[in-house]
């Protein structure tokens, strides 16, 4: 299976920038694109970022230009970078990797379990 540790997060002001980082490891033939979900409290869980096998990115509207998703030359972690951030931002930040684990296999998603970032007024 394939294994995702989410690193980074903590508390900072208004403003503040943060830094999350999500290595993936098992037995992986190939992962096709890695992001960034996030969950307030009483909300669902919602797309924050992706970025693909290719480096292409996608941001959702309201972090664009705020942050920034990078994938390592590896194509195994994935990074967050998170400036300016609101209070609004405050959720749990859950790594997710679109995998197969074998080259006839079928794609699956799978999920870190998920670090607090939260950002105080």
């Amino acid at each position: 299976q394939v294994q995702l540790v989410e690193s980074g997060g903590g508390l900072v002001q208004s403003g503040g920038s943060l830094s999350l980082s999500c290595t993936a490891s098992g037995s992986i033939f190939t992962i096709i694109a890695m992001g960034w979900y996030r969950q307030a409290p009483g909300k669902e869980r919602e797309l924050v970022a992706t970025v693909d096998s290719g480096h292409a990115t996608y941001y959702a509207d309201s972090v664009k230009g705020r942050f920034t998703i990078s994938r390592g030359d590896t194509k195994d972690t994935v990074s967050l970078q998170m400036n300016s951030l609101k209070p609004e931002d405050t959720a749990v930040y859950y790594c997710n990797a679109y995998a197969y684990l074998t080259v006839a296999g079928t794609g699956s998603d799978y999920w870190g379990q998920g670090t607090q970032v939260t950002v105080s007024a």
